[in-house]
């Protein structure tokens, strides 16, 4: 599964980012790295984009970049 495919308030973990070059890297950069929890906050009206809450933060992603975060759903803790 990926990002851009889980529904609002499920809980995932990351299991892999995806992309190449500069695109991957800012991602990681944001915090979006492998074993994460990653909670889907908001899914825009027409899907795009999605917002995210990691590491105390909110996070809005295209869902473009969201398809390249590959995940795994989690319990609710």
């Amino acid at each position: 599964m990926t990002l851009d495919e889980m529904s609002p308030q499920t809980l995932v973990q990351i299991v892999a980012v995806n992309g190449k070059g500069l695109l991957r890297r800012r991602l990681l950069e944001m915090g979006l790295t492998p074993h994460t929890l990653v909670k889907i906050r908001k899914v825009a009206p027409m899907g795009d984009p999605i917002e995210v809450y990691l590491r105390s933060y909110v996070l809005t992603l295209r869902k473009e970049d969201a398809s390249l975060i590959e995940v795994k759903a989690v319990e609710h803790e």
